[in-house]
């Protein structure tokens, strides 16, 4: 059984004694929610506070149901809140949710969001938590990012949403994104509006992303020979903290596992796996030299069951272990 993890967090009872200047933020988690996409939201604040040299926003856990939730990846962590009290004292409340968005939607949550909307706040979606903005009505008259097709089949009578295909969106007030790594875009521009773009630059950079994300820019991967290909690598990047047989990458390419197995040994001279575990594994490296994560949060985030099998994986690719990758950096 794995242990329960209690982040560190800042009490409601604490916000009176801030400065004037501090932002508060809540993320509410909902079973299943990313971990990859719950980490980067708390490291982009912490390293906001780092580069500022004071507490500029507190951050603060919830879970959906009071108790302890479990990530995608099946880590538990629970929140520092049981109820629905104090929505009054936030700048931005994040839903991060996953697959199964609206399998979890208690009654105190809609009153709480509306509490918060009044009095400023912004409120985001990030991965299906857009969904869950959509479905209350939140996303009434805004621009969004958010999984068409889902969107169609859980949320009817939404016409007036305006979807946008960037990797995150920031309307009056909402804030949507694709998950993964735009979500550290959509932190830093919330940041950029909500205080000012110099930190937002300063953090962009601590972070090594060299500038702040565009609202509506499209990540993209290396083209491959076979168009197909591509779009192979565009389902397995799209699951990577949580990674998905190839037998289903093949099913939603129409082709067999051992059709799929040859095209990609014709075209890229590797197999399925090959390409699926280079692809996590790229992810995981872009996270060791442009965060602050831990190696199991990282390990957690490109998909691998342990630090161990990360860490022997990471050195057999780039020829070092990811903390001797990590000092170096520091030391360079």
């Amino acid at each position: 059984m794995q242990p329960i993890l209690n982040p560190a967090v800042t009490k409601p009872s604490a916000f009176r004694q801030m400065g004037p200047s501090c932002m508060h933020v809540c993320l509410i988690l909902f079973p299943g929610f990313p971990m990859l996409t719950y980490v980067l939201a708390r490291e982009v604040l912490h390293l906001a506070n780092d580069c500022a040299g004071q507490q500029l926003f507190t951050f603060q856990t919830r879970t959906v149901a009071g108790a302890p939730v479990a990530a995608a990846d099946g880590t538990p962590l629970r929140g520092d809140q049981p109820d629905w009290h104090g929505a009054q004292g936030f700048d931005l409340v994040l839903l991060c949710a996953g697959r199964d968005p609206l399998n979890c939607l208690p009654m105190g949550l809609r009153a709480f969001l509306n509490r918060a909307d009044a009095t400023g706040a912004t409120l985001g979606g990030l991965d299906g938590g857009g969904l869950i903005l959509a479905k209350l009505g939140f996303l009434s008259g805004r621009t969004a990012v958010l999984d068409q097709a889902a969107l169609a089949d859980l949320v009817p009578d939404c016409d007036d949403i305006a979807l946008t295909e960037g990797t995150f969106s920031c309307d009056r007030q909402r804030l949507t994104t694709a998950g993964g790594m735009a979500t550290g875009d959509a932190v830093l521009a919330w940041i950029a509006r909500a205080h000012s773009p110099s930190l937002a630059a300063r953090v962009a950079e601590s972070l090594a992303h060299g500038r702040i994300g565009q609202a509506g820019a499209q990540q993209r991967l290396v083209q491959a020979v076979d168009p197909l290909l591509d779009r192979m690598q565009a389902i397995m990047a799209a699951h990577i903290e949580t990674p998905i047989p190839v037998e289903r990458v093949a099913a939603e390419l129409e082709l067999s596992p051992k059709q799929l197995r040859l095209r990609c040994r014709k075209a890229l001279r590797l197999t399925p796996v090959q390409i699926y575990t280079g692809l996590r594994l790229d992810r995981a490296a872009q996270l060791i030299s442009t965060t602050e994560l831990s190696v199991q949060e990282v390990a957690r985030a490109a998909g691998f069951a342990s630090p161990s099998a990360f860490t022997r994986s990471y050195r057999a690719r780039f020829g070092a272990p990811p903390r001797s990758q990590r000092r170096a950096r520091r030391a360079g």
